[in-house]
């Protein structure tokens, strides 16, 4: 299976972590990535803050620059970028004289032909859970995760077109298919704050609180999720008391799998994850 890359911002930044596992996880499950040429901002969160157009516009040339890969699936890891490519997709698609319009600004036709998904879909529906449990060479046992999708993955549902949107299962399919003992809660979706960590990081903070309260209370030891931003919050605005470790769920995956990577990862946590992993013999 080949697909384009598109890794974004984050993923070249703060969440390198993730850029690598999933990347790492890709080549084991026989997933080609091809990156996007020249590959720009997708303008999360600031464009379609401020300017409707531009937020149209630059995940448009970056979805009519994966089409010269003549690949039908582009895989958009960061929640934030896969919420505004679905968005871009569905204005261009919907309004016919926008679509023309962002074609003039952009300088390219847009023609529809590019799929944008989520690692988490891809490895879900198209690898598939008894393919990724044959891979399996280190069992979870006594890993406790919660999956934390937060907002952009799922909302709006009828643009985002991804997994329940009130009760997502892919990730804690993927979790449980590793040998992982999956817990059950309803923080699934909640807002973590986002983008407010610097400007409202006291709600931030009582937000974050409320999820770890709530995954400890279901029995978790950890959180995934698959959100730059969302990993940002959870690791590192809880408070010293209510403190899990959290993983890009890929990690996981790659940890599971035996692949190298897991605990040079781990080292960029803020809240280290290997005293945990050293305790259930998984380190």
């Amino acid at each position: 299976m080949k697909v384009s890359y598109y890794p974004g911002c984050s993923l070249h930044a703060t969440g390198k972590e993730y850029d690598q596992s999933v990347k790492a996880v890709s080549d084991a499950l026989g997933i080609e990535l091809q990156e996007v040429d020249d590959w720009s901002c997708c303008g999360a969160s600031s464009a379609h803050m401020t300017n409707f157009k531009l937020s149209v516009a630059l995940p448009a040339r970056n979805i009519i620059a994966a089409q010269k890969d003549g690949l039908a699936t582009m895989m958009v890891p960061c929640a934030a970028c896969f919420n505004r490519f679905k968005s871009a997709q569905h204005h261009l698609e919907e309004d016919d004289s926008l679509k023309t319009e962002i074609e003039e600004i952009v300088g390219a036709q847009y023609d529809a032909s590019v799929s944008v998904r989520n690692p988490i879909d891809i490895i879900y529906n198209d690898i598939g859970l008894e393919r990724l449990r044959e891979a399996v060479t280190r069992n979870l046992d006594g890993l406790k995760p919660v999956s934390y999708y937060g907002c952009l993955l799922l909302r709006p549902p009828e643009v985002c077109q991804f997994d329940d949107y009130e009760n997502p299962y892919m990730m804690d399919g993927i979790m449980g298919a590793l040998g992982a003992d999956v817990r059950n809660w309803s923080c699934k979706t909640d807002c973590c704050g986002g983008s407010l960590t610097l400007s409202k990081s006291a709600m931030v903070v009582t937000l974050v609180d409320k999820m770890m309260r709530m995954a400890t209370e279901a029995g978790a030891n950890c959180i995934v999720t698959a959100c730059p931003v969302c990993f940002a919050n959870l690791d590192t605005r809880a408070s010293k008391d209510v403190r899990l470790p959290v993983f890009y769920f890929t990690e996981i995956v790659a940890l599971a799998l035996g692949l190298k990577g897991p605990e040079s990862w781990f080292k960029m946590h803020n809240v280290d994850p290997r005293p945990l992993m050293t305790s259930l013999g998984l380190l």
